[in-house]
C-alpha cells in the first residue's frame, strides 16, 4: 500500500532526478562540468540524481550575480526584507511534510528526525524575522562636550555557506535567513551527497518574492569549495563539517582575508551517574547515539559510566539497542536508519574492527548488515574502552557507542576534557551538586542535564569550542547576526547653534 509520505517522496524524486542544477542570478542552469557525483537513496542504494561538480568559473558567476544584487538588496529597508522572510516561513510550513520526506529520501534519516530538522530550520527563519531589533545599534549622548557616539550594523556584502550532508535542510537555514535578513547576498554550496533539499528550499524562497541574485546555489565538491574560499568578492564563509575540512576552510578563507566560522567534528560524552533515573537515561542515550544512524555532530558517541552500576547500565543498553527496529526512514517505526554511503559504512565497520583490536569488548556487534539493501549497519556497543583507544577519541559518525568506566565524576570529567573536541556533553543525574560541578568544570560549549542531544534553540549560538570550532562568532543567535554584519561607529558634533525660538510677544505682533 502506498502512503501519502511515499507518494510525496516519489513525486519529488521524479521532479528532481537527474535535474540537480545551479541557481545563479535567479535562473536554474546546468554547469559546464562533465563530472557528476551520484545521489543515493540510502535505504535502497538506488541512484536518484546526479550532482554536477561545478568549477571555480561557476562559483565566479554565482558570486558576480550576488554582487550585482547586493546594492539594491542591502538598500532595501529591513522591514521590507523581513516581509519576504515571513512569507518564506509560511511556505516552509505549507510544505513541511514534503521537505521532511525529501530529507529522508536523500539522507536516509527517519521521517521524525527529518521533519524535526525542518522544524528547527523554520525556527531560525522565525528568529531572523526579528532582524529590525537584532540589527539595532547603540548610542551614548554627550560623551564629550556636544559630541554623541552612535553605532550602526551594516551587512558585509556577498557571503557564502558550505554545508554538510547530515542536515540538508536545517543547516542551510542556520545561515541563509540571518544573512539575507541582515542585507547580505548569499551563495550556498550544498553537500554533493544531498543537494535536493537545498534546491527545494530556494524554490520556496523565490516563491516568497526574493529578488533575483540575492540567493544563489553552486553544487560541487573540492573545486567549488576552493572557488568560494579564494574568491576576492566573498566577505564571509560559514562551514559545517569534519575537523580536517574545517581546518582547511578556516586557514584558506582567513588567508584570503575573509571572516570565517567553521563548525567542526565532535566526540560527545554522556556521563551517567549512579543516581541517574535508569529508564529515562537509556531512552535518551538510544536517541542520542543511534538517532540519524549516529550521523550527527551532537550525537552521544561515548557513555562514561560512573561508579558501581556500570554493569547494570551496560546490560540495559545492550538489551535496548539489540531491540532497535532497523529500517528505512520512510517507515515511522524505524529506530535505526541507514548510513549515507557504502564507503562510509565500510569506514564505520573498520572502526569497530579497530576497537576490538585495541581491546574494547564488543558486547553488541552490528557489523553484519541487518538488511540486504541500502547502507545499513546494526547498533554496536564497545564496552571497556579508554582514553588510549581511537574509538574513544575519534569521531566515528555512525551507530557505534563506546563505553568508558570511571570511578568518580572528576575522573569522568578528566576523560572528557582530554578530548581534542568540545562540542557537547551531557550528564544524567538527580544531584544538583553533581550537575553544577559538571557545568563548572567540563570543557564543552553545549551542555545537557538529563538531555541526550543538547542542541540550542535558534536564538542561542551553536556553541562548540576547542577542536569543534574554528573562528570567533558561532552560527545562529546573536552570534550569527554579528557574524553577518559589521559595525560602523559614528561620532557626531554640530558647530551651528539652533536659532532662538520667537517670543510670544513677537508672535502676537505678527498677528499669529
Amino acid at each position: 500500500m502506498t502512503t501519502t509520505l511515499d507518494r510525496t517522496t516519489a513525486d519529488r524524486s521524479r521532479v528532481t532526478a537527474n535535474a540537480v542544477r545551479n541557481f545563479i542570478g535567479g535562473r536554474w542552469e546546468q554547469p559546464a562540468a562533465a563530472q557528476t557525483e551520484p545521489v543515493y537513496n540510502p535505504a535502497t542504494g538506488e541512484v536518484i540524481a546526479e550532482t554536477p561538480l561545478s568549477t571555480a568559473a561557476d562559483v565566479d558567476r554565482a558570486v558576480q550575480a550576488a554582487a550585482r544584487a547586493y546594492p539594491a538588496w542591502s538598500g532595501t529597508p529591513v522591514i521590507q526584507r523581513i516581509q519576504i522572510l515571513f512569507r518564506f516561513k509560511a511556505l516552509l510550513e505549507e510544505h513541511f511534510q514534503e521537505l521532511g520526506a525529501m530529507v529522508t529520501l536523500e539522507n536516509g534519516k527517519g521521517i521524525g528526525d527529518a521533519t524535526g530538522e525542518v522544524r528547527r530550520g523554520i525556527e531560525v527563519v522565525e528568529f531572523a524575522c526579528g532582524m529590525p531589533t537584532l540589527m539595532m545599534g547603540e548610542t551614548v549622548r554627550n560623551v564629550a562636550n556636544g559630541i554623541d557616539n552612535l553605532s550602526y550594523r551594516f551587512p558585509l556584502g556577498v557571503v557564502a555557506a558550505i554545508v554538510p550532508f547530515n542536515f540538508p535542510a536545517m543547516i542551510p537555514l542556520w545561515t541563509l535567513p540571518i544573512a539575507i535578513g541582515a542585507g547580505n547576498t548569499y551563495v550556498l554550496k550544498p553537500s554533493e551527497r544531498t543537494p535536493l533539499s537545498s534546491q527545494r528550499i530556494v524554490e520556496l524562497l523565490m516563491e516568497a518574492g526574493l529578488p533575483q541574485g540575492v540567493v544563489n546555489i553552486v553544487h560541487g565538491a573540492r573545486d567549488a569549495v576552493n572557488g568560494i574560499l579564494e574568491h576576492p568578492a566573498v566577505r564571509a564563509v560559514s562551514f559545517v563539517g569534519s575537523r580536517p575540512t574545517a581546518e582547511h576552510i578556516y586557514r584558506t578563507a582567513a588567508a584570503h582575508g575573509k571572516r570565517v566560522q567553521a563548525l567542526a567534528g565532535a566526540k560527545n560524552s554522556l556521563i551517567v551517574m549512579p543516581d541517574a533515573v535508569l529508564g529515562k537515561t537509556i531512552d535518551n542515550i538510544m536517541s542520542s547515539a543511534f538517532g540519524n544512524a549516529g550521523e550527527r555532530c551532537l550525537a552521544g558517541s561515548v557513555v562514561v559510566a560512573v561508579g558501581s552500576k556500570a554493569d547494570q547500565l551496560v546490560e540495559a543498553l545492550r538489551e535496548r539497542a539489540r531491540g532497535l527496529v532497523v529500517g528505512p526512514g520512510s517507515d515511522p517505526k524505524s529506530e535505526l536508519t541507514p548510513l549515507i554511503r557504502e564507503t562510509h559504512r565500510k569506514n564505520v565497520r573498520q572502526y569497530v574492527d579497530l576497537g576490538e583490536a585495541e581491546g574494547a569488548q564488543v558486547v553488541l556487534d552490528g557489523r553484519t548488515p541487518p538488511r540486504p539493501e541500502g547502507f545499513y549497519l546494526g547498533p554496536t556497543l564497545l564496552d571497556r574502552a579508554n582514553g588510549d583507544m581511537r574509538v574513544a577519541r575519534e569521531e566515528i559518525f555512525g551507530p557505534v557507542l563506546s563505553i568508558v568506566r570511571a570511578k568518580t565524576l572528576d575522573e569522568a570529567i578528566a576523560f572528557t576534557n582530554g578530548s581534542p573536541f568540545g562540542n557537547a556533553c551531557s550528564i544524567f543525574t538527580d544531584s544538583g551538586a553533581a550537575a553544577r560541578h559538571f557545568r563548572e568544570h567540563i570543557q564543552a560549549g553545549m551542555l545537557g542535564i538529563n538531555i541526550g542531544v543538547a542542541g540550542p534553540m535558534a536564538f542561542f549560538p551553536f556553541n562548540g569550542i576547542k577542536g569543534s570550532f574554528f573562528g570567533d562568532l558561532h552560527a545562529m543567535g546573536k552570534d550569527g547576526v554579528r557574524f553577518f554584519t559589521e559595525n560602523k561607529v559614528e561620532a557626531v558634533r554640530w558647530f551651528s547653534r539652533p536659532e532662538a525660538a520667537p517670543s510670544v510677544d513677537a508672535l502676537t505682533e505678527a498677528g499669529a
